[in-house]
């Protein structure tokens, strides 16, 4: 997994690419999210547009970003998720937890 993060009008979007399998790689996603939160921003959108591959670990690290963001008083929104993520996000019944747009302006212009 690769992470790139930018900011788009005050919201942090956090770009994930390859395979999203948890493990050690996680810990670099948390430590970007406690960083923004840390720093006052409550606003991430994750774009999943570059992920080949999630297993339940991936999932697991997108819930406990939900959660970190939600106890932090923040807000966390999906953008770009792939067909293959989109199913696995309706098998999970997870679709009802998590906010899903199209394209990351669509995310971040959600926010308003």
């Amino acid at each position: 997994m690769k992470l790139t993060s930018t900011m788009q009008k005050n919201t942090l979007v956090i770009e994930l690419k390859g395979k999203i399998m948890g493990g050690p790689e996680s810990t670099v996603f948390h430590d970007r999210l406690k960083e923004a939160i840390s720093q006052g921003q409550k606003k991430v959108v994750i774009d999943l547009g570059g992920v080949e591959w999630m297993n339940s670990s991936g999932l697991g690290l997108l819930i406990s970003g939900f959660t970190t963001l939600r106890n932090a008083g923040g807000e966390m929104k999906l953008a770009r998720a792939t067909d293959k993520i989109e199913s696995l996000l309706v098998i999970t019944k997870l679709n009802s937890v998590f906010e899903t747009h199209s394209s990351v302006d669509e995310a971040v212009s959600s926010f308003n």
